[in-house]
């Protein structure tokens, strides 16, 4: 075998073992940042029990914008201004608080527990479609492009996530 040859091979192999690596692992998780609330000194000077509040604040990554995309008969291509493509997450919150005691029920107090957990979140910046005044060069008539009007779009952001949250009561610690 050629040494041309076995390059080519190893760089179709190579490829294609990158696409079937990212293919196969699974989406990661979104990284976050926690954010504890303190609020442990107000429960040592004062004769309740506090609540205890955290949040998960995640982190944005931008993405890779699309490859512009030229077409026949046009000056600029299709997507003058690319979308770009962000990954993120939408905050989580963690709240557990007591509720008021009730008389003769023992020393149980009930708490109330709140919680979303962060949730991820896929967005698209808005992009710019513009059409040239001028249309592109015709071999076959080689005289000045014709004029046109100009025209300009504006490609919508897009946002897609899921949220989910819990709610529940009882005996707390």
């Amino acid at each position: 075998m050629k040494p041309t040859a076995r390059k080519t091979l190893a760089a179709v192999v190579t490829g294609v073992a990158v696409a079937v690596g990212a293919a196969a692992t699974p989406a990661a998780a979104t990284p976050t940042v926690p954010v504890p609330v303190p609020l442990d000194a107000a429960g040592k000077v004062l004769p309740v029990e506090m609540p205890r509040i955290g949040m998960e604040l995640p982190l944005l990554i931008p993405g890779a914008p699309a490859a512009p995309r030229f077409t026949e008969g046009r000056l600029l291509p299709d997507r003058t201004l690319p979308q770009v493509p962000l990954n993120g997450g939408l905050p989580g919150i963690g709240l557990r608080a007591p509720l008021p005691h009730v008389p003769g029920d023992g020393d149980d107090h009930d708490h109330i527990d709140v919680g979303t957990p962060a949730s991820p979140l896929r967005a698209l910046t808005p992009g710019l479609a513009l059409v040239a005044p001028l249309t592109a060069p015709d071999p076959m008539h080689p005289a000045l492009p014709a004029f046109r009007p100009p025209a300009a779009g504006v490609l919508a952001p897009a946002l897609r996530t899921v949220v989910g949250g819990g709610l529940g009561a009882g005996p707390g610690v």
